[in-house]
């Protein structure tokens, strides 16, 4: 043989082995994954999800240039037990947690749970939370006791008593600005990014904002058409433009999936400071859809096809499971997950495997069973109002079908009783298969309460 032509040969042959390494090293990369948590945002704050009044362009691009989910739901319509359903894949119920902790609360996410951080240390991902945690602030219930390698941010939410920056199990500042959150709050993600951009991490930033009081810094005070509020979503959408610019300043952003969501509906008994659920009905508090249908958007540029929207449901339980199959984690099959791999639903291959969603409410009662566009409600007693919850008509069974009723304004329970029954025949299935759930972890006591009606009425004009 020619040696000439031989050199040639072996040269090419190295070049395709090197070709096909690289392909596999291309494949084999783990994904980095940036979960950024609003607290209390609503349905239509966000532009691409109908709001005229605030600029969210940088939420909005996540959208359009990865995908929309239009009927995305909370786990629960308030904080605490949202955020325990995000990260363990597992309805809050399994866990006690029906409601939100407070600072006196000697309870929290029980530590036998495994959050979404301890799973993909498996793989070796450097974790981090940067924001509101609310899930207990005793030490064994702390973000470090729970997967996390770093925390930085306030334990619960920035209405309660002793609002202070944690940094890992200690308090680092006592006095917060409440202006300078979101900036803050900024600040520690980008720093953990540029100290991790070598490795695969999770970042989980979960803003304050824009729960009550609302703060917003003075670059941003008077930029938008819906009054303080509008300002504060407009900061938020600033920060996830950051971060944005960080990952595409380090050549990041075709590894990693950003996702955008928030915890429950809107505060609506706020007012002009409690944003608004757009088209849909009620807001936090409630299991209308108003309640528990979240705004959110995902991005994996070159992964995710451009303008992907998803009219289907899905909830927040779901990301532990397709984080798990994008990190090529197997989940202990004896541990019971709620949530669905909607990795097809990314990838636009397929749809999330289940079509059925139980709702309860912070009472720790099942009011509403979703399957397919059909939606059943149970009576209702109604609810006068009062300063931290918006009155609400009582009302009878209703049966909603939410791809032509979304406002869950037409009640077609007498025009179809008998699917009504089913409905209700399936929610009572669905909820036995649960098995038997714990007790009602104990988020306040008697005298917690007594203490908290006593502030209130003090503070009365």
């Amino acid at each position: 043989m020619n040696p000439i032509k031989s050199i040639s040969l072996v040269a090419l042959g190295l070049a395709s082995c090197n070709t096909a390494k690289e392909k596999v090293s291309k494949l084999e990369k783990l994904p980095n994954i940036i979960y950024i948590f609003a607290d209390d945002l609503g349905y239509g704050d966000i532009g691409c999800f109908g709001a005229t009044d605030i600029n969210t362009s940088n939420i909005d691009r996540i959208g359009r240039e990865g995908i929309k989910f239009t009927e995305f739901y909370s786990a629960s319509p308030v904080s605490s037990p949202s955020r325990a359903a995000l990260l363990t894949g597992r309805y809050p119920q399994r866990m006690g947690i029906n409601n939100v902790f407070f600072p006196e609360s000697f309870t929290g996410m029980p530590s036998e749970e495994i959050t979404i951080a301890e799973m993909l240390k498996e793989k070796n991902y450097a974790t981090a939370i940067v924001g509101k945690w609310h899930l207990g602030h005793h030490f064994q219930f702390l973000p470090l006791q729970q997967g996390f390698d770093s925390y930085f941010g306030i334990p619960y939410s920035n209405d309660m008593a002793s609002v202070v920056y944690m940094r890992g199990n200690e308090v680092e500042e006592f006095k917060v600005n409440q202006r300078y959150i979101t900036k803050r709050y900024t600040e520690e993600a980008l720093q953990f990014i540029d100290q991790n951009k070598d490795k695969p991490f999770f970042l989980y930033l979960a803003h304050n904002m824009p729960h009550v009081p609302i703060y917003a810094s003075e670059d941003f005070l008077g930029t938008s058409e819906r009054g303080l509020y509008g300002d504060v979503v407009q900061e938020l959408d600033w920060s996830v433009g950051q971060i944005l610019d960080k990952l595409e300043q380090l050549n990041l952003l075709e590894n990693t999936l950003v996702i955008f969501s928030s915890d429950n509906g809107p505060w609506l008994v706020m007012e002009d400071h409690g944003g608004s659920a757009g088209i849909l009905r009620e807001g936090k508090q409630f299991t209308f859809e108003g309640g528990m249908r979240v705004p959110t958007v995902a991005m994996w540029l070159g992964k995710i096809p451009a303008g992907l929207v998803y009219n289907n449901l899905a909830n927040q339980m779901d990301w532990f499971p397709t984080f798990a199959k994008l990190a090529g984690i197997q989940i202990d099959s004896n541990r019971v997950i709620d949530g669905n791999d909607i990795s097809q639903v990314l990838f636009n291959t397929g749809h999330r495997a289940d079509s059925t969603f139980l709702y309860f409410d912070a009472t720790n009662d099942l009011q509403c069973y979703r399957t397919g566009d059909w939606k059943i409600k149970k009576p209702y007693q109604g609810y006068e109002g009062s300063f931290w919850m918006q009155a609400v008509k009582a009302h009878d069974t209703l049966l909603i079908h939410l791809k032509t009723d979304p406002g869950e304004k037409i009640n077609l329970y007498t025009s179809y009783p008998e699917t009504a029954q089913s409905l209700f025949d399936e929610m009572d299935d669905r909820y036995r298969e649960m098995g038997e759930l714990p007790p009602e972890l104990v988020v306040r006591t008697d005298a917690d309460q007594s203490h908290y009606d006593y502030l209130k009425n003090k503070h009365k004009p």
